[in-house]
């Protein structure tokens, strides 16, 4: 099987390389353009989010817009809330601050559509990134920052199947989250062996915990566990420990400590989405876009930041990524 892969070298190459320009660096110059990089504009750009607090994707995705942020003199304030409601308050809120760009995620993108109409009747620019690849041009966003999740899910199950899997358990975290129900629909119909669904409580890890371990103690014909979230496949390790289950673990996404499972062999591989690179995108979009009309995929195709797999053939190159935070 053909594997899905990008070299993290290249992408760090080309944000290194967009920084070097962007802050004029010279022998001759280099003080005379910093000077001039203090009088670009300063904008005002809300990130919100359905990020769940304590999930180290989202510390992920907040540094590459951070990072974003500080190159180009962004006034950048994050908010995150993993129930709709909330998370529509909170847009509604960026809204009335005035500010001058949101990027937001679309989890559950119908709950979203009213307070993007909204933005944009204020003439507030908005970017979906992470979730909502289907929906972000109808609920009303510029450009979108992402992977595809069919194509990650439909990767992933032939991977299963080259990896001689019979018995997938897909672990839910959210239900009725877009982005996590393509990834096991879509991996259940690309793999060869049977698939069952469950739904776990992604902010309660103790009750994931005991969840998975009764599901793998009832059916001792499981044999991978796949989660969709780095400290879901750290947890479903413990789970199996405890069940007694031989099921092997493989995930989406990472974090440091998952790289370091997979590097020891206790977790067999992940696919990546980069979520550094989507925060990166997702703000840097809107200085390109505000400065210089620019908008990427032209206004007609997501930007995709994956899938990719991330196992021992590459865990050397991630893992002095992860060691900083950013993969």
């Amino acid at each position: 099987m053909k594997r899905l892969f990008t070299r993290p070298s290249a992408v760090v190459a080309g944000l290194a390389a967009a920084a070097l320009v962007l802050a004029g660096c010279s022998s001759s110059g280099g003080s005379q353009e910093e000077e001039a990089a203090l009088d670009t504009p300063t904008y005002k750009i809300a990130m919100v989010t359905h990020g769940v607090a304590g999930d180290t994707f989202w510390d992920i995705v907040r540094k590459g817009a951070e990072a974003a942020a500080t190159k180009s003199n962004i006034d950048f304030q994050y908010s995150a809330a993993d129930e709709t409601g909330e998370q529509a308050t909170l847009v509604d809120n960026a809204i009335d601050q005035g500010v001058d760009g949101i990027a937001l995620t679309l989890a559950k993108p119908d709950a979203l559509k009213g307070v993007v109409k909204r933005a944009n009747e204020a003439g507030i620019p908005v970017v979906a990134f992470n979730s909502g690849i289907e929906d972000w041009e109808e609920v009303g966003a510029m450009s979108y920052y992402g992977t595809d999740e069919h194509l990650a899910g439909t990767a992933f199950g032939k991977r299963l199947n080259d990896e001689g899997a019979k018995h997938a358990l897909c672990v839910i975290q959210e239900q009725g989250h877009v982005a996590l129900e393509a990834r096991c629909q879509s991996l259940k119909e690309s793999f060869d062996g049977k698939t069952t669904k469950v739904y776990v409580n992604g902010s309660d890890m103790t009750s994931v915990q005991s969840t998975l371990q009764a599901k793998l103690q009832s059916d001792s014909s499981i044999d991978y566990v796949v989660t969709l979230g780095a400290p879901f496949a750290l947890t479903a390790l413990g789970s199996a420990k405890s069940a007694g289950s031989d099921a092997k673990v493989a995930t989406f996404d990472t974090n440091e400590q998952l790289v370091n499972k997979i590097k020891d062999g206790s977790v067999q591989f992940a696919v990546d989405q980069q979520p550094f690179l989507q925060g990166y995108l997702s703000i840097d979009a809107f200085w390109l876009y505000l400065s210089n009309g620019n908008f990427a995929g032209g206004s007609k195709e997501p930007v995709l930041t994956g899938p990719a797999f991330i196992d021992d053939s590459n865990i050397d190159d991630i893992a002095k990524f992860a060691a900083n935070g950013t993969r």
